[in-house]
């Protein structure tokens, strides 16, 4: 026989496990330190950089 489940305790569970995963997200965003997000934002301005460096020029 299958076992009972009450359909108010599952969807708030999906709830509570998708708000749970929405804040480690947001956690991961924005609880960092002011040096860790300039040094990252550093890094992809310097790889955007060296990106750029490397294009042809198109004088053809």
């Amino acid at each position: 026989m299958s076992k009972v489940i009450n359909l108010n305790q599952v969807r708030k569970q999906k709830a509570r496990t998708a708000k749970r995963a929405k804040a480690d997200q947001n956690a991961a965003r924005h609880g960092r330190k002011k040096a860790d997000r300039a040094l990252d934002a550093a890094q992809s301005d310097k790889a955007l950089q060296d990106h750029e460096a490397h294009k042809r020029d198109e004088d053809e």
